[in-house]
This record gives C-alpha cells, structure tokens and sequence, in this order.
C-alpha cells in the first residue's frame, strides 16, 4: 500500500456509474439498495489486512433514490472494500437485511475471501495493454465450437503447462487448438463462484466436495480468483491476456454466464450480495417470501425487473468491453425469459435488450433454451439474434447412432440444420449449434463406454445427472481388452465426431473428445476437481490418429462451404437414396441412408454421404457424380490413415459403382 487509508476523505460522490469507478484522485463508489435503511463502507488495508476504517454512509448526503453512494478522495489501488446494510429482517415481504453480514458490492471487478472468510472487494488496477488487439468476428458459418473448463484444460500433470490450471494455461495450448482447426473458445464459467458445492460430501471420506465447474456464481463482474496464476489481484489481468493471445492466434472467446441464480441457494444458504443488499428485488418470490426455483438450485434471478436487467446487461457490456469477449452462452436460458409471478414471458424485455443493445449486438449469444422448472424452448427461444444448443439434434444423433429404430427420418433434418425448429421466418440453420457432447453428461469416449451412469463420487447416491444419455456400452460396461469391442467403440467415436462437422449449423466439439478423454462414467463431474474431470494428455498421445481425424473434419467442413451454408438445402442440391438406390426407408428398422449434395464452391462438383448405423453390413448403389470421378474423403471404418484424406488428395473407391459399408459407418465421397 503507498498511502495509509486514514489519509482517505470521504466525500457525498454520484449514483451512477454503480460499482467503483475511478474519480477526482480517488474512487466514486455507487450501490444499488431500495429497501436498506443505511449502508455502511468496510475499509481494508489490503485483500488480506486488517480492517481500518468503517464509514456509514449518511442517507442525506450519500443517497440519490434507491442509490447509495461516495467518493473517496485518497483511496489506492491494493486497498480492499465491502459492504454492510441495515433494513427489515421480514421474510415474509422478502427482506432478509442482517447488519451483521459483510456483503461484496455487485459490480466489483475483483474479489477475494479475507482472513474472517468473508468476501472482499480489491481495489485493482485494472489497466492493461491490449495492443493492437482485434476481435477475430468469424461469422456463424465458419465457426467452430470448443467447450472447455478453464482449470480442467491444463491442470493434469500431464498437460506439462506453466501455469497449469489457470488462464495462462489456456494460452500455453493455443497452438494445439490453432491445429486442431477450433475457431472459438467456449469458456465453462470463468465468474468468481462458491468455493464449495451446496453441502455435497465426498461419500467416501465425508469431506466437503468443491464446486468445480463454477455453476454458483458469487460475483458477476469479477474473474475467479482461482484460475489466475498471481492471485486475485492479477485474475483480470491474466483474463485479458489469454483473450489477447487467443485473439491473435485467431480464435474467439465465448464465456458461459449463469444468469439464472446465484451461489445464495435457498433461504438456508450464504449471504454474498444480493440476499443482504436487497433481497426482495433481486430474486423471484413466491407467496410468504419463498424463493422460486426454476433453477435446481434454491434460487431464480428476478431477470426482469429493470433493476436486475440493468445489472446483467451491464455485465455482459463490463465482459465485452474490458475483457474483449466475443461473445456469452446462457446457462438454462429460459429463466431470463420468465416474469416476476415466474411465468414465461412472449417478449421477455432482457432477451430483447441484450440482442438490440448497441454494445452487444455484434457478439455471439448462445442460449440453453431450457431450465430445471419444464421450460423446453429449443426452436422457440424468443428472439432470432439468438443462436441454441439443440438438444434436439444431440438426442436423435445419438439414438441414430445407437441403432434405434425409425430414426433415419430424424437424422436426415439433423443434418439438413433442423428446419424443423428453424425454418420459416424463424432464423435458418446457423440458429443451431449442433452437439452430440457437452459438460452436461457423458463424455464421447463414455457415451459408447457405459450405458449407465456411474456418479457414486457426487455422493448423491448415483441419482444425479441427465436421466437419459441414449449411450451404449457396445458389449461391455466400462474399459475393455476385447477388441472387438474396441474396433465398434472407435468406429461410433468417429461417427459421432463427424456428423456435426457434415451438419449444416454450427459445429461444437467437447474438449477431449478429440483423444477420449473419460469421466469414468461420471456424467456430472461438476464437484470433480481431480482426475476423472482433469485432461489426460497422455490419452493425447495415444489417440494422436484421431485427433489427426479431428483436424481433417475441420479442413474437410473449410472445403466444402456447402455444408455451412446460411440457408436450408433446397430439393435441386441435396437428393436422398436408400443402399439400392431408390428412395430411403425413412421410418425403418435400419437406419441406412445417402445422399448427393451439390456444390457450386470453391468449385462445381458434390458430395455423397453414406451413413449405415446397422448392426450388419449394407451395401450402397453409389450414384453418378456430379463432375470427376468419386473420392473418398472420409471412412470411419477404414484404419488410419485412411479415415480421412486430405482436401484434393482423396483416393479413388475401389468400385465406382458400388460400396459396402461395414456396420455402423460413414463414408463421404468428393467429386471435384
């Protein structure tokens, strides 16, 4: 500290901005508190020193409206602050104030845990050197997806990162991911969140399980202190550093927010911020002053009261504008479309704000069109400017997969970019980020490993997770030596990972499931911060032939810009055959299907796509290509190297007239 705080003057300040905002040799400190009867300031010599001065805010000269506020003349970066209100303790009219509780302000950029284990707000220097720094601005049809945990990415040994764990270790991988051929970084919740996870013990040792994923957010505005190598203080800094490194290795950055709850759980859990400041407008209520939980976890943001809007708007303006963010993935998005009485809103005045709001109207906004309370939205989420997880299209691609009966129908619109759910005036393909893998459930290495959950470690007594992974364990439960069984295993891993890549829509790729990473079956790691959630790069380099795979279906997709295309497949460039050559059997027992796409860039010619999910053998009537003879790009039942050839270089099919595809295979022919 370069000046004592006893030196700092307090002075009346302004309402806005809210938060701490750098002022006339000082700071101007505004806080948002309706219902509070007085606020008081917490000084602290430091993120870990002792307290050194407390500073009641007079409600003549330091309130304007709802707003309190203060401008302190002297205060230095390095100091800390938090806050402390009084008001009605009435539950029942939803005010909880405790004047005994030492509160975060909302809007702080920084914050930690000081020595009483209550939260701070740091005083940092949020000063950095972005350079030239420049958002990469892929457009939807050149996006590719890679969802990743910040700490899990480098913190196994084996990942042999500097910074193992935290953001610079997201930019040691940097050319790994450039090879890979990613185009965005989907960031699991990098917000500071609840060091543990809501009373879940490890069954095993009865000790306290963490909350990993970071799915109980604390403090909106600040990066978690845990992924920065230099601690809370430096956690900004280190932030915009591995998006500038990203930047220039051309690869864009989406975070995933959880606006839906907070850490704060139900009317038994912590006071962070929001319960202690005002408790009545920030969450959602039901009668007597209960909490509404749409969420699953004790609580619902009141997402549309104007006060709450204003808060995540200018959260997401804060990440975009500070951090260069290029864009945000909602978590259980539907919640930020429902009213205060918790009820579905047509028009829900957030949705519409953030997809005008001319800061953010240029970013990537990714909504999971559903929440824990029944709200299913996928092809119906309120406004076009939003893209969606399609859970719809990870369903029946893995119950094609899987051979269920009747699917082939279903698979084919996968395919086409489910105009099912977006066509009409309703936004196109592009609408649709196409998944068969993300953080929620199985692994693909898991999904054609287990057909059961195995969650014993969550000490939930295995009833947690998703209820439904249409996976199959392909003749054994768990690892196996058989090779038989290995040889189905990799052959689905391998069609699983090339069907988004031939899918018109936005392709998303789970972290390691380019080298099957495994959660051991563990299809909801999120108190996991050990082994069974951490990257395994040895699997790497045991797998380093499909991650080569991986790298062709990027190069493949680049290729062919046919199968990103904005709009829908139209009857005269994509036409469906069955094996013999006639029309395919839509709703059979087998699921076998073709198809001829023709392509008029970056020269005339087609595609052919066979796709045989059958237990058995099918043999195909290849039909005449469009321009040269056919190629084969692409053979999931073929060794290595032969799985995938490089764009120009594609080898001839041993019949030009006919194939046989071995049970559950793809196989894509080229024709320039």
């Amino acid at each position: 500290m370069t000046r004592s705080l006893s030196t700092v003057r307090v002075e009346p300040g302004e309402p806005l901005p809210l938060g701490l905002s750098e002022a006339c040799d000082g700071f101007n400190l505004a806080v948002f508190s309706r219902h509070a009867t007085r606020l008081t300031l917490l000084l602290f010599d430091g993120p870990h020193g002792a307290l050194a001065a407390t500073v009641p805010l007079d409600p003549d000269r330091h309130r304007t409206g709802d707003v309190w506020h203060a401008r302190l003349v002297g205060l230095p970066h390095g100091a800390a602050y938090a806050l402390r209100a009084e008001g009605p303790f009435a539950p029942a009219e939803g005010h909880r104030f405790d004047p005994t509780r030492t509160l975060l302000d909302p809007f702080a950029s920084a914050v930690t845990t000081g020595p009483d284990g209550a939260g701070r707000c740091l005083v940092a220097d949020q000063r950095f050197d972005w350079g030239d720094d420049r958002p990469p601005r892929h457009p939807w049809r050149d996006t590719v997806i890679y969802e990743t945990h910040v700490r899990g990415l480098t913190a196994h040994p084996s990942s042999g990162a500097r910074q193992s764990g935290c953001f610079g270790g997201v930019s040691e991988m940097i050319p790994y991911l450039r090879k890979l051929g990613v185009t965005a970084l989907e960031l699991m919740p990098v917000q500071e969140a609840a060091a543990l996870g809501r009373g879940a013990r490890d069954p095993g040792t009865g000790a306290p399980l963490p909350n990993y994923w970071g799915y109980d957010p604390v403090a909106l505005f600040a990066p978690r202190a845990a992924y920065a190598f230099g601690g809370a203080e430096a956690a900004f800094a280190e932030f915009k550093a591995m998006v500038r490194e990203l930047h220039r290795a051309g690869i864009e950055v989406i975070l995933d927010v959880v606006f839906n709850h907070t850490a704060e759980g139900g009317a038994d859990g912590p006071t962070f911020a929001f319960r202690g400041l005002d408790n009545a407008i920030y969450y959602l209520l039901g009668p007597g002053g209960g909490y509404a939980d749409f969420t699953g976890c004790g609580n619902t943001l009141n997402c549309n009261h104007p006060v709450v809007r204003s808060l995540l708007v200018d959260c997401l303006r804060h990440w975009v504008m500070h951090g260069h963010v290029d864009g945000f993935r909602f978590d259980l998005a539907s919640v930020l479309g429902r009213g205060p009485d918790g009820a579905l809103l047509s028009n829900p005045p957030l949705l519409e704000q953030i997809a005008e709001d001319p800061i953010l109207r240029q970013v990537k906004l990714i909504a999971e069109a559903w929440d824990s309370a029944g709200a299913f939205q996928v092809g119906d989420f309120p406004h076009q400017a939003w893209a969606e997880w399609n859970a719809r299209y990870r369903d029946d691609v893995r119950r094609f997969w899987r051979g269920d009966p009747g699917m082939t129908a279903a698979f084919a619109t996968r395919l086409c970019g489910s105009s099912d759910l977006y066509g009409g005036d309703v936004g196109g393909p592009l609408r649709s980020v196409n998944f068969v893998t993300s953080h929620d459930g199985f692994t693909l290495n898991d999904l054609v490993t287990y057909a059961r959950r195995h969650n014993e470690a969550n000490g939930e007594g295995n009833r947690d997770g998703p209820r439904e992974e249409f996976s199959d364990n392909n003749g054994a439960e768990g690892p196996s030596e058989d090779p038989a069984v290995e040889a189905v295993r990799r052959r689905q891993v391998r069609n699983l990972l090339a069907t988004p890549f031939l899918s018109r829509g936005v392709p998303m790729l789970l972290g390691g499931d380019e080298f099957r990473r495994t959660q051991r079956g563990n299809s909801n790691p999120w108190c996991q911060d050990n082994e069974v959630s951490w990257y395994d790069w040895d699997l790497a380099r045991r797998n380093a032939d499909l991650i080569r795979f991986v790298r062709g279906l990027t190069a493949l997709r680049r290729a062919h810009p046919v199968l990103a295309a904005e709009r829908f497949y139209t009857a005269g460039e994509i036409a469906w055959f069955g094996p013999d050559g006639g029309p395919p059997d839509w709703h059979g027992p087998e699921n076998r299907l073709g198809c001829v796409i023709r392509e008029e860039a970056p020269a005339p010619g087609g595609l052919c796509l066979l796709f045989n999910a059958a237990r058995r053998s099918a043999r195909f009537v290849l039909p005449v290509p469009p321009a040269s003879p056919w190629g084969v790009a692409l053979d999931t039942a073929a060794a290595p190297p032969g799985d995938i050839a490089e764009p120009g270089a594609e080898p001839s099919p041993p019949d030009p007239a006919a194939t046989v595809l071995p049970p559950r295979s793809t196989l894509v022919l080229v024709s320039r």
